[in-house]
């Protein structure tokens, strides 16, 4: 998984975090928890906040 697999890491993190709400999240905790997941293999330094912007939205989504 990369940083641009924006909506899978969502399920991921939706699936690991079920009682958190996303919109409560800093992003400098999601990007931790991003970085935690099993199967993600991009760098840190590729991710900015677009991306966590991004992966914030979809996880919104899949909360909701």
């Amino acid at each position: 998984m990369k940083w641009t697999d924006s909506t899978l890491i969502a399920e991921e993190l939706y699936d690991k975090y079920p009682d958190v709400d996303p919109k409560t999240i800093r992003f400098t905790d999601l990007m931790q928890w991003v970085l935690e997941l099993d199967d993600f293999t991009d760098k840190e330094s590729n991710c900015g906040e677009r991306i966590l912007e991004a992966i914030q939205m979809a996880w919104i989504e899949e909360y909701e």
